[in-house]
């Protein structure tokens, strides 16, 4: 009788622990909040709504309101005063790598704010939407750079700032949060969930292989002294509405099928993110705000793409190095933040989203989106990015397949994927050579001619 009586407590605390789990995944009319969301919200800072209060005129006192929640209710505020800045560099004609810096550091904050923008306009529209809205919005300021990129046909910037994207993610970010949450936490075994990683491991290693095609079909055939430029480009467009079409699957997979398994994420978290499961301001005003911002994203990418190369020349450092390593690092600063943070408190399943998730979203869907845009531009971006480039990408995956494995974590595999970043990073520090990376462009032109 004890142990019937054992057995049936045990049966009403589960049904209990999964009426509460339904409970959190379905609270605030459903709204996702991704491992992105979480990471960046240790950015973020509460305002004092009584400051504005006392104003009289209420659509004066509604604009300060979301005023001091957009933009003064973030930590990177004080990065805000470089953007006026770059724009009056530009008017003003100083010199270009002046541009190009303050440009940059005017991103950093921007990008956090557009996650956050993102997420409150979620709480209006329910999961599915929001959840669109994050898996398209999460990488927003680097998918703008290499449409900007794209379009003053600077291809080599394109896939530079886009394979450094993944790079950063899979072995700067995960590396760190590893370091740093086994350092924080020796004597505790730190554990995570290995579905998920197995999931973004899987696509990553899809999109590899589409990258791997164009790169071995020219090599097989160069031997002949056939032209495969058009082919290779061929290829690539194939490529490239594979991966959409599987991403699209990632999509449905995270948003409906298993949701379960990325809401396993926010388990634990307890009282911790109460404060933040509720709308700070309107629909309309979220979306305005989202507008604006995305706006001046798009200017300060402009100016990005248009001065890297001088700012290259002026520092002496060359072009890969300066897309691959810097532009992804300032872009999502305040979200890599966030993953350390987490992994400190022994959170590593929110860490691991974060890392894998932004370059699973990079690889699968920004990189293809930006060959079949390019497609429709008349632009030859294809998926071709050369030997050391793909060599490095191929090397990075496996090695991130090979240490999630065994859903466990220690510093030891924080402190290999961040030699492999250092290793990395000194390599593209001396490769000044962008020219492989439109072969295919070069191709084309010496074949009309």
């Amino acid at each position: 009788m004890e142990s019937a009586g054992e057995l049936s407590y045990m049966e009403s605390g589960e049904s209990n622990k999964g009426l509460m789990d339904k409970e959190t995944c379905n609270n605030n009319n459903g709204v996702i909040r991704t491992a992105q969301n979480r990471s960046n919200s240790f950015m973020r800072k509460k305002s004092d709504p009584m400051l504005v209060s006392t104003i009289r005129f209420q659509m004066l006192r509604q604009f300060l309101a979301n005023l001091q929640e957009v933009v003064l209710g973030t930590k990177l505020a004080v990065l805000f005063p470089a953007i006026p800045l770059a724009i009056a560099a530009d008017y003003y004609k100083f010199e270009r790598p002046w541009i190009f810096a303050l440009s940059l550091l005017g991103l950093t904050p921007l990008a956090e704010r557009v996650s956050f923008l993102t997420e409150q306009i979620a709480y209006y529209t329910g999961p599915t939407v929001g959840g669109l809205l994050n898996a398209t919005c999460g990488n927003a300021t680097e998918l703008i750079i290499a449409l900007f990129a794209l379009y003053q046909n600077k291809i080599h910037v394109l896939k530079y700032s886009l394979m450094g994207s993944v790079l950063s993610n899979l072995l700067l970010v995960l590396g760190t949060s590893l370091l740093c949450g086994g350092l924080a936490n020796l004597k505790k075994e730190q554990r995570y969930d290995r579905k998920q990683a197995d999931v973004n491991s899987g696509l990553l290693l899809l999109g590899l292989l589409c990258h791997m095609l164009p790169l071995m079909f020219r090599y097989a055939a160069q031997p002949t002294g056939v032209s495969i430029a058009e082919s290779t480009l061929a290829l690539s467009r194939a490529s490239s509405v594979v991966m959409l079409v599987a991403y699209i699957g990632y999509i449905i997979f995270q948003l409906k099928t298993h949701r379960q398994i990325f809401d396993a994420q926010g388990d634990g978290q307890g009282g911790e993110d109460e404060d933040e499961e509720k709308a700070v301001i309107g629909f309309w005003s979220g979306f305005s705000w989202l507008v604006g911002m995305t706006l001046i994203i798009a200017l300060l990418s402009e100016y990005v793409v248009g001065t890297v190369e001088a700012a290259s020349e002026t520092w002496g450092i060359s072009i890969s190095f300066i897309s691959i390593i810097l532009i992804p690092i300032v872009g999502n600063a305040a979200e890599h933040a966030g993953a350390i943070i987490f992994a400190f408190k022994n959170k590593l399943d929110i860490s691991l989203g974060v890392a894998l998730g932004s370059a699973t979203q990079i690889s699968m869907f920004a990189v293809p989106l930006c060959v079949v845009v390019g497609w429709i531009m008349r632009v030859p971006m294809d998926l071709d990015f050369s030997l050391l480039e793909t060599g490095c990408l191929a090397l990075t995956i496996l090695v991130v397949a090979f240490t999630l494995q065994d859903g466990t974590s220690h510093y030891m595999k924080g402190v290999v994927l961040c030699l492999c970043y250092i290793a990395i990073s000194a390599c593209f520090f001396v490769h000044k050579i962008p020219a492989p990376l439109d072969q295919t462009s070069a191709n084309l032109e010496l074949n009309s001619t």
